[in-house]
């Protein structure tokens, strides 16, 4: 039986991805970060959600994998998105479909009054 975690921006899978569909895997975890594309995501921001989800990952070695767990690891990266929305390494994508501001309002630098 395949076990997942899914919030709102992490969806974990205990599969792979073979031929465009999942495939149950007792050892292999696939990661699929926002699905709804509520963020604009830089490269660099994708790799460091990658390599979170790796140090959890190897933090649970030798857990079993439940249910739990996964949630887990799941809600610890919602926690690292959010961190890196509030650092400004990533950006709501204005475009998506649904717009929520579900990790909070977003930011708006005032502009300098111009000094007169």
């Amino acid at each position: 039986m395949m076990l997942k975690s899914t919030t709102r921006h992490v969806h974990i899978y205990t599969a792979v991805v073979a031929n465009n569909e999942l495939v149950l895997s007792d050892d292999k975890l696939t990661l699929d970060i926002d699905p709804d594309n509520e963020f604009n995501w830089p490269e660099e921001a994708l790799k460091a959600v990658y390599a979170e989800f790796d140090r959890l990952v190897d933090g649970a070695a030798g857990e079993d994998l439940t249910d739990y767990n996964l949630r887990r690891i799941g809600s610890d990266l919602e926690h690292f998105i959010r961190q890196l929305l509030q650092q400004g390494a990533i950006s709501y994508n204005l475009k998506s479909r649904a717009l929520n501001y579900s990790m909070g309002l977003p930011r708006v630098e005032a502009e300098e009054a111009a000094a007169g």
